[in-house]
């Protein structure tokens, strides 16, 4: 069950000890919610679900009735970046330092190249500016990605502005509040020019064509993207 009473969560937010060690008990259906999303990792879902508790004891502190949001569209987020930071630190996949350097490298040189170019630059172009392979360069490039929030603007439509999180409908169940989450945690995943062409896709429905002439590539390139894009998304999403 996902408490959502407001004088609750008033009380939290105002540093109410009590009401907080209370969100935090009465929540943890949301926790274990999430963590089943996570099963067949090599971990015990107990020790997730710890895990998890740490991230929606941090969404309990940090959350204000004042960011006009639930609290369990705040808090799945947290309790996500939770387990997936323990997975990321625990499992046998790290960031080298060498994908490290070459991420840095190829961001200068994309810098240059954008400058000199005005343009985006392929990564054609921007592996021959820094002689790093294209695979490589790739590579580095989405293993030192950002991580984006729900409440970042994914696209302006007609003048108005939309957050990831308003284009997702509203839902109040929590397998429909894990759904959307998952949606976000894909887009994030992705590099800024893959996921402007799934959401132009996707979201606006546009055609490959349409896309090409506004970001300015050919029909051939925006296919491309858009197969190995949902080829990655199926290979690293699927279960």
């Amino acid at each position: 069950m996902i408490v959502e009473d407001q004088a609750l969560l008033k009380m939290a937010a105002s540093g109410d000890s009590d009401a907080q060690k209370r969100l935090v008990e009465e929540n943890m259906g949301l926790v274990w919610s999430v963590v089943k999303r996570f099963s067949g990792r090599g971990h015990e879902l107990e020790d997730l679900a710890q895990v998890g508790a740490i991230g929606l004891i941090k969404a309990v502190h940090h959350f204000d009735t004042g960011y006009n949001v639930k609290f369990s569209t705040y808090a799945v987020p947290m309790i996500i970046g939770e387990i997936k930071r323990f997975l990321r630190d625990d499992g046998p996949v790290k960031v080298s330092r060498t994908l490290k350097e070459a991420a840095s490298k190829g961001r200068r040189a994309e810098e240059q190249l954008r400058r000199e170019l005005g343009r985006e630059p392929t990564i054609g172009e921007i592996s021959l500016r820094c002689e790093i392979e294209a695979d490589m360069l790739s590579e580095a490039f989405d293993a030192s990605a950002a991580p984006e929030s729900i409440y970042d603007t994914v696209y302006d439509d007609g003048g108005k502005s939309l957050t990831l999180l308003d284009k997702l409908s509203d839902g109040s169940r929590e397998e429909e509040i894990i759904n959307k989450v998952m949606v976000e945690a894909i887009l994030r995943s992705l590099k800024p020019r893959e996921r402007q062409v799934l959401i132009m896709r996707y979201f606006q429905g546009k055609t490959q064509s349409e896309i090409a002439r506004l970001i300015g590539v050919s029909q051939v390139q925006v296919s491309r993207i858009e197969k190995n894009t949902l080829q990655r998304i199926r290979e690293k999403w699927s279960e």
